[in-house]
């Protein structure tokens, strides 16, 4: 069913990109502290995120390799149980590029199958990257998620006019497109100004600046803006029956395994009774047993 539409309040999903040393957690948490609340940090920067315990009042969980999504998920759902207002996760790109990351992963699966075919690899992996995801789009705080970029050097001019050599960010260190996933990307130079490659707030259109808490400012009053949101029951319908039509796939199709397996998650509950918790520990559960399958057949084949 159609329906008109309408600007309603909405969670902050913001990357923020660029090389090393061009102030991406401190620039986090410049805008964190705009949106008030509490804020809280995911830290997989070798104990970096304390070097800022002078800057604001934040708490923080840090990450150490393998840096598993599981690990990032589990963190995440952390945070909404303690009720932070803001996430900060510094960085992302471990999930993908660092020691037990997807990238790792896939790797190591490719090497150690039989057929060494990377395409049947890829079939494991693209599930557990898609729940990082969701749960980051779905959270109940405000996500800001720094990424590493690619770097490389340039012969530019600075404002003298005399040519200098310049580091330079290219690509985030992610899976193509995780950028796009977001609301609003900030890409910081070495300089520390932000030049925006995706923005749906229109907010900062063909803007060059330095980010302050008062960018914080202006993103929460766009935020707050719209109307309440309301549940939509369509979508937790839709969200119910791919987890069935996953664990149906699971147990090749045998109804009573599949739910017995959603059931012993659920404490038994019927499915109109389940919670969003509930959801994300049986989409957990799905992509852990899903790989777990996947790793068989290898071995297997």
């Amino acid at each position: 069913m159609f329906r008109k539409s309408e600007r309603r309040k909405a969670k902050l999903r913001l990357a923020l990109t660029g090389p090393a040393g061009s102030g991406k957690t401190y620039g986090a948490l410049m805008i964190a502290q705009g949106l008030g609340g509490k804020i809280a940090m995911i830290d997989t920067e070798n104990g970096s995120g304390d070097l800022y315990a002078d800057v604001c009042d934040y708490d923080i969980q840090t990450l150490t390799a393998p840096y598993s999504i599981q690990k990032y998920l589990s963190a995440i759902r952390e945070a909404e149980e303690a009720n932070y207002d803001v996430l900060i996760i510094d960085s992302l790109s471990h999930a993908w590029a660092g020691e037990g990351g997807l990238l790792d992963i896939h790797g190591r699966m490719t090497d150690s199958s039989k057929s060494g075919n990377s395409y049947t690899s890829w079939r494991k992996i693209t599930p557990w990257h898609n729940r990082l995801i969701e749960t980051i789009l779905s959270s109940k705080c405000h996500i800001i998620a720094t990424m590493r970029t690619k770097t490389d050097y340039a012969m530019m001019q600075n404002e003298k006019g005399k040519t200098e050599i310049r580091k330079i960010g290219l690509a985030p260190v992610q899976r193509e497109g995780m950028d796009y996933e977001f609301t609003v990307v900030f890409d910081l130079s070495m300089e520390h100004t932000v030049t925006v490659s995706k923005d749906r707030t229109s907010l900062f259109d063909r803007q060059v600046f330095v980010i302050t808490k008062e960018t914080g400012k202006i993103l929460s009053d766009w935020l707050n803006s719209g109307s309440d949101v309301q549940p939509n029951a369509n979508d937790i319908r839709n969200k119910i029956s791919r987890l069935y039509r996953g664990y149906l796939e699971l147990f090749n199709n045998d109804v009573n395994l599949a739910q017995a397996a959603m059931q012993n998650i659920t404490d038994g509950r019927a499915s109109k009774d389940w919670t969003e918790e509930d959801m994300k520990i049986l989409s957990d559960d799905l992509a852990l047993r899903m790989q777990k399958r996947g790793v068989m057949e290898e071995i297997l084949a």
